[in-house]
C-alpha cells in the first residue's frame, strides 16, 4: 500500500502548499482519495503535477464538513466514484454529491475495501471519520483533522488491529506521551505542536508535505 500527501500546509517544490488536506491510497490497482483539500484548482493542479487522474479514483472518502477538507471536492467527482461521508453532513451536501456519484453514508466502523477501514463518526460536536490502514507491522491511522481528540480517534482504531501509526491533521492534541507506542508519526495539516512532537519523537516522525509519498 502507498500514501501520497495531494495537499497540505506544506509541499515539495513544483507543488502548491495551501490549508488544507488531501491524500491517495493506493492499494494494489486501487485508488482512494481521503478529503479533497480546500481549492479545487489546487487540488487539480497538483493532482496533475504527480500524473494523478480523477477517473483513476475509485473512491473519495471525507473527514468532516469543514471547506479545509470538502472545498476541492468539484474537482475529483466523476460519474461513478463512491463517495463515503458522514451521516451527520448537511442534506445540502449530500444531495450535490448524489447528483455526480454513489453516496455511501458513515455512522459506524465498517470495511471500505480490503485492508481500508472507516472508524465511523467520532466525536460530539463536529463529527468525523477517519480511515484505518492495514499494514504488516500493525494498523496505520489517517485523520483528517481529529476534532474528537487524536487519542479518542487511535483508540477506535485499535478494533481492527494493533496501532502501528498516524498521518494526518492532529489539530491541538497535546497529550504527547500518547504517542509513545507508535512507530510512525506523520503531522500535517492543521497540528498545532509539530516542533514539539519532532523533538520527542525524532526517530519516528517524519515531515508531512504536499507531493510526499510512504510505503506502508
Amino acid at each position: 500500500m502507498k500514501l501520497r500527501v495531494v495537499y497540505d500546509n506544506e509541499a515539495k517544490e513544483g507543488l502548491k502548499s495551501d490549508w488544507g488536506f488531501s491524500c491517495l491510497i493506493e492499494s494494489g490497482d486501487r485508488k482512494l482519495l481521503f478529503d479533497t483539500g480546500a481549492s479545487g484548482k489546487i487540488l487539480a493542479y497538483n493532482m496533475q503535477q504527480l500524473g494523478l487522474r480523477k477517473e483513476e479514483i475509485e473512491i473519495i472518502a471525507l473527514s468532516h464538513e469543514h471547506w479545509d477538507h470538502v472545498g476541492g471536492l468539484d474537482a475529483v467527482l466523476h460519474p461513478g466514484v463512491a463517495v463515503y461521508l458522514p451521516r451527520s453532513f448537511s442534506r445540502r451536501l449530500k444531495e450535490e454529491v448524489a447528483r455526480e456519484a454513489d453516496v455511501f453514508e458513515v455512522s459506524e466502523p465498517r470495511d471500505i475495501i480490503p485492508g481500508v477501514h472507516t472508524t465511523g463518526e467520532l466525536g460530539r460536536g463536529i463529527r468525523e471519520q477517519s480511515l484505518v490502514l492495514d499494514t504488516e507491522e500493525g494498523v496505520v491511522v489517517l485523520t483528517g483533522c481529529a476534532h474528537p481528540g487524536l487519542e479518542n480517534i487511535l483508540e477506535a482504531a485499535t478494533v481492527f488491529g494493533e496501532l502501528y501509526g498516524v498521518i494526518g491533521g492532529f489539530h491541538g492534541f497535546d497529550k504527547l506521551e500518547s504517542l509513545q507506542g507508535l512507530e510512525l508519526i506523520i503531522p500535517c495539516h492543521c497540528t498545532v505542536r509539530k516542533k514539539e512532537i519532532l523533538e520527542m519523537y525524532p526517530e519516528k516522525t517524519v515531515r508531512c508535505e504536499a507531493g510526499m509519498e510512504i510505503e506502508l
